[in-house]
């Protein structure tokens, strides 16, 4: 893997939504970060004392229930699937613009990735503000738009645009999913809707791959974006129609300075742990990047301290559970993306698999994952969320180290075990985590609280890549892989033994780091405590 190729594997927001994806090209990038702010919710009072979520429920929408989490489910599987599906049509998009995979064709995927982190938590506060069907509608027709512009691009520039402006739908629909599910269903019911929309998310991940090599390979790389457009219509047509949430608006100032210096920040930051790899940890442009995201979130930080109605209320950021919980997920995103992010590699690289067959070998970890995510989220509506956050994280840590026994002689049988064990623990840790965030905060920051739990997951995922890679990398598993793809037909046995040894050691380190750091979200996860038995009231803000 070179260094030109390493950024590209960061790509759109899956989102990985959970931590496996699939593969792409050796040359594609692995495109996963957004699809996805998952679930929140709280246990019932009679259950356990974990029932901080907002009991304000509005009784229209908590009528219109499965209805919201049709749509929110829908619209969300549609921005994961074309996640994958651009990743994979990605070699396909730059042979018809006869540019290399390299330069500007990476921003395809990467401006898509920026301009999301940038406007998460922005859109969310204006969710709040002007109510999430407002919104929501918003990113459906965006997204849509965009798709279609994507799809009759004439020119690379036009998709690199269009692509930019589909990221603003996305971040839209991302900043409402759990909001309009938490503040839809009663704290009793909250987990089993938030496992389920998981699944749908899931089956986004793991169908992109599929779906992207017949449209394709049948018909031409423009129907990766055109198959968005009757989803997004029927969609659209029906949350118009059917949800139920009143209109509603804030008499509150915007915080336009606040909102400048949050996308900013955001947006410096996660470019430039995008291009890390490629510009060099130590050039004039990486840390250029730093440098700016630093300043601007200072910066944003103090003005939200001054201003009546901030982006992101500084009371909420200091409640315990709150910033926990969120740290131990940017952590387990940081810690378990570089299984979709290494994987393709090793399957590939090492074992010379095609893009398909390792995309379809990825696929056991979100579907374990949306097997596991319903039952924790109803286990969680029993028990609560103290315990088993911290308990998915475990397991999936034990997943990792599980990968790092992988080598150039283990089994797709073993790749499966280690894949399903760790797509067990992220579905126990995932919906009972954000289940706390979302309990944390009062139903008028329900919006922001969404935001930040998406932009947590871009920016952890942002981070895996450049630690993961890094560590890969510096142990000459790049370069090992990269000697094996281009020697292939003309190695010796003992050379290609060797080479195939240093990769693994790449792999091993990586995945003991991610490990490690996995591990450092258990203690997290433990010390945000029990949420507080008083639910959270509206009004909260300053």
């Amino acid at each position: 893997m070179s260094k030109q190729e390493q950024p590209r594997r960061l790509a759109d927001a899956d989102v990985e939504v959970f931590g496996a994806e699939s593969s792409s090209s050796r040359s594609a990038p692995i495109a996963l970060v957004v699809s996805s702010a998952l679930c929140g919710h709280a246990a019932s009072r009679q259950a356990h004392v974990d029932v901080a979520t907002p009991t304000h429920v509005d009784p229209a929408e908590r009528a219109n229930k499965w209805v919201v989490l049709t749509l929110s489910g829908t619209a969300t599987f549609m921005t994961t699937l074309d996640s994958s599906i651009v990743n994979i049509g990605l070699p396909s998009i730059a042979h018809a613009f006869g540019v290399p995979l390299s330069g500007n064709i990476e921003w395809v995927l990467i401006g898509y990735l920026v301009v999301i982190a940038a406007v998460l938590l922005t859109f969310g506060r204006l969710a709040d503000m002007l109510g999430r069907k407002p919104l929501f509608l918003a990113g459906l027709a965006v997204f849509t738009l965009g798709s279609a512009v994507c799809g009759a691009a004439p020119s690379l520039g036009t998709l690199i645009a269009a692509r930019c402006f589909q990221g603003l739908g996305a971040a839209a629909i991302l900043c409402v999913n759990v909001a309009m599910i938490t503040r839809s269903f009663p704290a009793a019911e909250r987990g089993r809707a938030l496992g389920l929309n998981m699944i749908l998310l899931a089956l986004g991940v793991s169908m992109g791959p599929t779906i992207g090599g017949i449209l394709t390979q049948a018909l031409s790389w423009r129907w990766i974006f055109y198959v968005n457009l009757p989803i997004g219509a029927l969609a659209l047509l029906a949350a118009w129609c059917l949800l139920t949430e009143r209109y509603h608006l804030e008499r509150q100032r915007f915080d336009l300075p606040g909102a400048a210096l949050l996308a900013t920040g955001l947006a410096a930051l996660t470019l430039g742990l995008s291009f890390g790899q490629e510009w060099g940890w130590s050039s004039l442009r990486f840390l250029g990047s730093m440098g700016i995201a630093v300043a601007a979130l200072a910066g944003a930080a103090c003005v939200e301290r001054r201003v009546h109605a901030p982006i992101l209320d500084p009371a909420l950021v200091s409640k315990r559970v709150f910033a926990f919980a969120n740290v131990s997920f940017m952590i387990c995103m940081l810690a378990l993306f570089a299984v979709s992010f290494l994987l393709p590699f090793y399957l590939e690289e090492l074992h010379g698999f095609d893009t398909l067959r390792s995309g379809l070998l990825l696929t056991p970890l979100p579907l374990t994952l949306a097997l596991v995510a319903p039952v924790s989220g109803a286990l969680a509506d029993r028990v609560g969320s103290r315990w088993l956050a911290p308990l998915g994280l475990a397991i999936s840590c034990a997943g990792l180290l599980l990968l790092s026994g992988l080598t150039q002689a283990s089994s797709i049988a073993y790749l499966v075990l280690c894949l399903i064990v760790t797509g067990i623990g992220q579905g126990f840790f995932q919906s009972p985590n954000a289940r706390a965030i979302m309990g944390a905060a009062p139903p008028d920051e329900l919006g922001v609280a969404s935001g930040v739990l998406a932009t947590g997951r871009v920016i952890g995922q942002s981070l895996s890549v450049a630690v993961a890679g890094a560590v890969f990398t510096s142990f000459g598993g790049a370069a090992a892989g990269a000697a094996l793809v281009a020697g292939r037909e003309t190695l010796s046995v003992e050379q290609a033994r060797a080479l195939q040894q240093t990769f693994v050691t790449g792999l091993h380190a990586a995945f003991v780091v991610c490990a490690v750091l996995g591990a450092v979200g258990v203690v997290t996860a433990l010390l945000r405590g029990a949420e507080s038995d008083r639910p959270s009231v509206p009004g909260a803000r300053r």
